[in-house]
């Protein structure tokens, strides 16, 4: 809630003429919600004028981008259908050639022969794989607390380098916490986050906690209690989980009292409120009056508030020093204790009590009028801290090459020290500032700016739009209507599930369940592995589409005519190849994943080292194929076909250890944690020899059964490319550890 004023509001912070949206106290919103008090309001703007107006003009300008994995899907699918119209315009010329004169026979053969190579040279499961691949990221995603609602989106997030997060509730915990405390003389530390009462109040000057139970502390009992007495909030557990009830900042101070021995409940029936000055924006504090805990003859008015207002009430402390008088320099000190404390980014309520010479059943006065000559019991600094998984997951953005950005309505000095303890690098400016850059400016500043403060939807739009002109890819948080338009700007807009708004959530490509910071880094490294995964089985699939093309074009330049028929085509392209593929993108994040720069946007799928990779290993299958067809066709070429046609998926199965492995080893541990891997594969080596062996099966297959020696050269004749690979591999490996400045790159 934030308190409105009738008074004109002419000049922003620091004199500008430039005011703030959050700053303009003196304004009212439509789709505001009213919590208490009363207004006359005048209507200055409706419909698209309106602020909400400007928001729906701004969600109505974004137009939806496809995602990188999209364009290099699209430029993937240029590219093979360049490859497969050449291979099968080749074939039909070669056959043509070697079978003249040309006759129906002949012509009807080299047309059936250039559409089995088509079928061969397209991977017909690929869109198929990829939509398996990433459902199956999206289900691990909401397991996670994060629901993607776009299946492409979820490639994104693992070329994602920038993340734009909003504070409150995602980088901290939106649990108003109360870090610090000035009583009895002393300086106190708390420890313990958000609600829960869980904590001490540790003496700064001393290594032992200062507990009100144990030490019998009763100046430091009576700031901790008169803060839970001026109070309205309370506290209740809900399934285990301890919830506020009313404002946060006065939760804080429950909590506090909590912290220090206290029974907040306890005192406050002992202590019931008779009298009370609510808070109000003009006054700046809240007053309460209760019976007194040791004279009931008397009674305690206890008043909290801003400190400047409440310090010009008081005419003693026991803040700094033992209780005493304050003179214009304990004044000084005091507010200069405050403004240290507000530089900190703290919010800081100061809390006084004074001794009425009455009961307080008796009391019929004005209560206002008696807030003077106070005694000053504390000064509390409150802040909303960051999570601690928050504080992590910043440090592992910074290993993983993603610049973190804070952008927030908050004040400049409370999200700068924020930023600080989160490890937020980068300069703080505010919304007026921003406004003073242009557009080109702003491009050219916004990698050294880490935290925006005091900023309006449309500064929100420049910054995405400024990180996006340089090349970023960049994922963007919010919870409010105010930030709809950013995340529908951004590349990956994720909303906050808890607080966010219904519109958010439908402007954004991610809902976070948890509202949490660390699940977008968890999303982040969900994304990374599943572009791994594609690459993987688009590696794997292009190697047995290469290689296909390879024999089938072999075998006909050396006068063997087709060496695979259709139906055993259809067999390597949709059982050995299928399962595997899609087995392939089902992997886990490879170890280091996040220990890795993000990939460029606008990086191929079919780069030339991959492809360079692809045809070196579909030569070495080819060769070997077509190797043992020749070795054997002179004894029986119906045994030597079904030879070669085994053994090349068999080097299917081979090549998908050696893909899966990227440039480590095939022989590790980790070749074997994929166990949806180990049963296709399993499964394709069963079928595979009952389609040669069962007599059923060899009239559809037109294959016959081996003998054992048979089975033998087709077994051993696929650890050709486990070798020439694991060689390859141990090469790459040698050159890499003379350069350690790719420690750490996992390049696939």
């Amino acid at each position: 809630a934030v308190d409105k004023q009738s008074e004109e509001v002419l000049s922003g912070p620091e004199g500008s003429t430039e005011v703030a949206i959050a700053d303009r106290v003196s304004m009212g919103y439509m789709n505001s919600t009213m919590v208490r008090g009363r207004a006359e309001m005048v209507v200055t703007d409706t419909g698209m004028t309106t602020q909400v107006g400007r928001l729906a003009g701004l969600l109505g300008a974004a137009e939806d981008k496809p995602t990188p994995l999209q364009e290099q899907i699209d430029q993937l699918g240029k590219r093979l259908a360049a490859i497969a119209i050449l291979a099968v315009m080749l074939l039909f010329a070669i056959a043509l050639w070697q079978n003249r004169p040309i006759t129906s026979d002949t012509l009807s053969e080299a047309l059936i022969n250039s559409v089995a190579l088509a079928v061969a040279a397209i991977p017909e499961g690929l869109p198929a794989v990829v939509t398996v691949t990433l459902a199956i990221g999206v289900s691990r995603m909401a397991k996670r607390n994060a629901i993607v609602k776009r299946l492409a989106s979820v490639e994104t997030l693992g070329c994602t380098n920038v993340i734009c997060s909003d504070k409150t509730g995602t980088l901290t915990l939106n649990q108003m916490t109360a870090t610090r405390l000035l009583a009895a003389g002393q300086r106190y530390t708390v420890s313990g986050l958000g609600y829960e009462p869980q904590g001490e109040i540790l003496n700064e000057a001393a290594s032992d906690t200062a507990a009100v139970s144990d030490k019998g502390n009763e100046e430091l009992s009576a700031a901790l209690t008169a803060g839970l007495l001026c109070n309205d909030a309370h506290l209740r557990e809900i399934d285990g989980v301890t919830q506020l009830v009313g404002d946060p900042t006065e939760g804080a101070l429950l909590v506090l009292a909590a912290k220090g021995g206290l029974d907040p409940e306890g005192l406050r029936q002992q202590l019931e409120r008779v009298a009370e000055v609510p808070f109000d924006s003009s006054t700046k504090f809240m007053a309460t009056l209760h019976p007194h805990l040791a004279d009931h003859n008397k009674s305690l008015l206890v008043v909290k508030g801003a400190p400047d207002v409440v310090i010009a009430k008081c005419t003693s402390s026991s803040v700094t020093t033992a209780a005493a008088p304050i003179s214009e320099q304990t004044r000084l000190e005091l507010l200069q204790l405050n403004d240290s404390l507000g530089a900190e980014g703290l919010r800081v309520l100061a809390v006084a009590t004074l001794e009425l010479p009455v009961a307080a059943a008796d009391y019929q006065g004005d209560l206002e009028t008696e807030v003077s000559e106070l005694h000053l019991v504390g000064l509390v600094g409150i802040l909303d801290p960051p999570r601690s998984e928050a504080i992590a997951a910043v440090a592992e953005c910074a290993t993983a090459g993603i610049q973190v950005k804070m952008i927030t309505g908050d004040h400049a000095s409370t999200a700068g020290a924020i930023a600080e303890v989160l490890g937020i690098k980068g300069r703080v400016v505010t919304g007026a500032e921003l406004d003073r850059i242009s557009d080109e400016d702003l491009s050219t500043q916004i990698a050294e700016i880490g935290v925006c403060a005091r900023v309006s939807p449309e500064h929100k739009v420049r910054v995405v739009q400024a990180l996006q002109s340089t090349g970023n890819i960049v994922a963007m948080t919010g919870d409010g209507v105010n930030d709809a338009a950013s995340l529908k700007e951004a590349d990956i807009g994720v909303a906050m599930g808890i607080t966010g708004t219904e519109v958010t959530k439908e402007a954004g490509d991610m809902v976070l369940t948890d509202d949490n910071f660390a699940t977008i880094v968890h999303a982040v490294e969900g994304g990374r592995a599943i572009y791994d995964n594609i690459l993987t089985f688009v590696r794997f699939q292009l190697t047995t589409n290469v290689s296909a093309i390879l024999v089938i074009l072999g075998a006909q330049l050396a006068g063997f005519g087709a060496l695979f028929n259709a139906i055993q085509i259809l067999f390597v392209n949709i059982i050995a190849d299928g399962p595997p593929a899609i087995a392939l993108g089902v992997d886990p994040p490879k170890p280091g994943i996040m220990s890795r720069v993000p990939r460029p946007r606008d990086e191929v799928i079919l780069s030339g080292s991959r492809l360079a990779r692809i045809v070196s290993s579909a030569v070495v299958i080819s060769v070997g194929t077509l190797g043992l067809f020749i070795a054997f066709k002179d004894e029986n070429r119906e045994a030597a076909v079904t030879m070669a046609f085994t053994s090349f998926v068999f080097f299917q199965l081979v090549n998908s250890f050696c893909v899966r492995s990227g440039h480590d080893t095939v022989f590790s541990r980790y070749s074997l944690t994929n166990r949806p891997l180990l049963y296709a594969l399993g499964s394709v080596l069963v079928m595979q020899v009952m389609v040669v062996q069962l007599p059923f099966l060899q009239g559809v297959f037109e294959t016959v059964p081996l003998s054992l020696q048979q089975w033998g050269w087709v077994a051993l004749t696929p650890l050709l490319l486990l070798l020439v690979e694991e060689v390859r591999k141990g090469i790459w490996r040698a050159s890499q550890s003379a350069r350690p400045e790719a420690a750490g790159q996992l390049v696939t």
